[in-house]
């Protein structure tokens, strides 16, 4: 069974732990972490900044009753307790520290008034597995804060952190919801560095099916299929994710953010558009596999047919005369042996010429 086949079914084990339990039951849903919990905070507005790595929750609290705007960045979503924390400090929901604490929710957007919530996918290549990983993304965000769960350290937000930083672009000037924005600008952006990897494997693979297919070579098409049904449910959803957001009327987005909400929503559509195509992709390369192996198996079966249709004369000739009948004059002759010898081989080269001309050969 494939690695990712055991983590498939390790989280369909974790996840039965939770039949029974009352709705809202904070249950982690994952892979398991060896690491701490990591908390940082940038809080902000257009002339302040202030930032800190490895924060207690209890640090981040001053900041709900602030008019800057909060971003809080929590590594590792197996810490219970410390969602918990969170989850009462800004009255979060239960059913949404649910859906923090379990891996693996579909993409989508729901809006509770005082604040919005946005499970998405952060996709990343793997040179160690030579494939895809998937990590979940929830996003929180109020009217002066955002808060980010990710499940692990490392992430692809350093470019927002530095504008902020640096009070570069609009960031800095704009309220949470251009934040939560950029965040998801961020993600989409990165599919595109995925795609690109994806479609050079493809080409690899292409010129590897044509010159020489394998049974290694089935192996990385059926990988390839695999990786783009992943990610065709990973990113689909986030169209509607995002279509969502510009038609809500909440106060939580400004009109300024829906108009780069729809740039959002037209690099997500190209990026849908791409994985269909790598899929139609990769189902023809499929057939070609299979095409290359049935025209592979015509070939040899051509020759060896051609091989088994020369030597039915030579065997009836050499039949004839290993009857041994006392009667054959062929056999008492002096120049018997190469005159049936020379006629095998006139034989062989007739019936080359004629399949030449034929063009079976």
């Amino acid at each position: 069974m494939g690695s990712k086949a055991k983590r498939r079914n390790a989280a369909l084990s974790r996840r039965s732990r939770k039949a029974g339990l009352p709705p809202g039951t904070l249950v982690h849903i994952g892979e398991a972490r060896a690491e701490a919990v990591h908390i940082a905070y940038l809080d902000y507005d257009e002339q302040r900044f202030q930032e800190k790595q490895g924060v207690s929750i209890e640090e981040c609290l001053p900041f709900r009753d602030t008019a800057t705007t909060t971003w809080i960045n929590i590594d590792g979503i197996d810490d219970i307790p410390i969602i918990e924390k969170i989850g009462k400090a800004y009255d979060l929901h239960p059913l949404i520290l649910e859906d923090i604490v379990t891996a693996g929710q579909r993409p989508k957007f729901d809006n509770y008034e005082k604040y919005a919530y946005i499970v998405l996918k952060m996709l990343s290549y793997s040179y160690t597995s030579n494939g895809i990983e998937s990590e979940q993304i929830s996003i929180v965000f109020g009217t002066h804060f955002v808060i980010s769960f990710q499940e692990k350290v490392g992430d692809i937000f350093d470019p927002i952190r530095d504008r902020i930083r640096l009070a570069k672009g609009k960031v800095r000037k704009m309220a949470a919801d251009y934040l939560a924005y950029s965040l998801i600008d961020a993600i989409v952006d990165s599919y595109f560095g995925i795609l690109e990897k994806t479609g050079e494997r493809i080409e690899d693979l292409e010129d590897e099916l044509i010159e020489n297919p394998t049974e290694d070579t089935l192996r990385k098409i059926h990988t390839l299929k695999r990786e783009m049904m992943s990610l065709r449910r990973s990113i689909w959803p986030l169209r509607e994710l995002i279509s969502a957001m510009q038609r809500d009327e909440s106060s939580l987005i400004c009109s300024q953010t829906r108009v780069y909400l729809r740039d959002v929503h037209d690099h997500t559509i190209q990026v849908i558009d791409t994985i269909e195509s790598f899929r139609d992709m990769v189902a023809g390369m499929l057939e070609i596999y299979l095409s290359s192996i049935s025209n592979r198996m015509n070939a040899i079966m051509k020759v060896l047919t051609i091989i088994a249709t020369i030597f039915i004369p030579l065997t009836f000739v050499a039949g004839i005369y290993g009857m041994n009948f006392p009667n054959m004059p062929e056999i008492g002759w002096r120049w018997g042996y190469p005159a049936v010898l020379l006629l095998m081989l006139t034989i062989v080269v007739v019936m080359l010429v004629y399949f030449r001309r034929k063009k079976w050969l």
